[in-house]
């Protein structure tokens, strides 16, 4: 199945001169979405899963799945306020801006194993913030996992040291 059929272009989205990918339709037709996501459940093979971290917010569409298909509990990684306790912050880069990313300091344990799950590999800097934090709380990360990657936008690059899979490139 063509997955790329079912993710739009939006021109000047969230803002004038980026062209957003729009998942929308793949996850609205039954059959593309189950085999997106079987698809990232593949490229992680049998490797061994502690804790699946997505990021917000449509990390937590997939995220969740592959947790509990992988037997592993899920991390949401959020923007500042939005998580109730005790949090690691770490600023970041976007294609078009700045931000700041949080977990909470008890999701990773010294040892874990993580899989780090998004929907969208760009400039690296939402992925690259993500491995700060998770290596900050102890946890070692196994692989990264993307539903698509903007390869025009390099952002392997900042996560080079871990293994990066992506289900549709562009």
């Amino acid at each position: 199945m063509d997955l790329k059929r079912y993710v739009r272009d939006i021109e000047n989205f969230p803002k004038k001169g980026i062209l957003y990918k729009d998942i929308t339709p793949l996850l609205q037709d039954r059959k593309a979405f189950q085999v997106a996501t079987v698809g990232l459940l593949t490229m992680i093979g049998d490797t061994r899963i502690d804790k699946v971290v997505g990021m917000e917010s449509r990390g937590f569409i997939f995220g969740p799945l592959l947790a509990h298909s992988l037997k592993a509990g899920f991390v949401p990684v959020r923007k500042p306020g939005k998580l109730p306790f005790s949090k690691l912050s770490e600023p970041f880069t976007l294609e078009y801006g700045t931000d700041i990313l949080e977990m909470h300091t008890d999701a990773i344990s010294e040892g874990d194993r993580v899989l780090v799950h998004d929907d969208v590999l760009a400039t690296g800097g939402t992925a690259s913030a993500v491995a700060k934090l998770v290596e900050r709380a102890g946890g070692e990360i196994v692989q990264f996992n993307f539903l698509l990657e903007l390869t025009v936008l390099n952002g392997r690059d900042k996560i080079a040291a871990c293994p990066t899979h992506s289900l549709l490139r562009y």
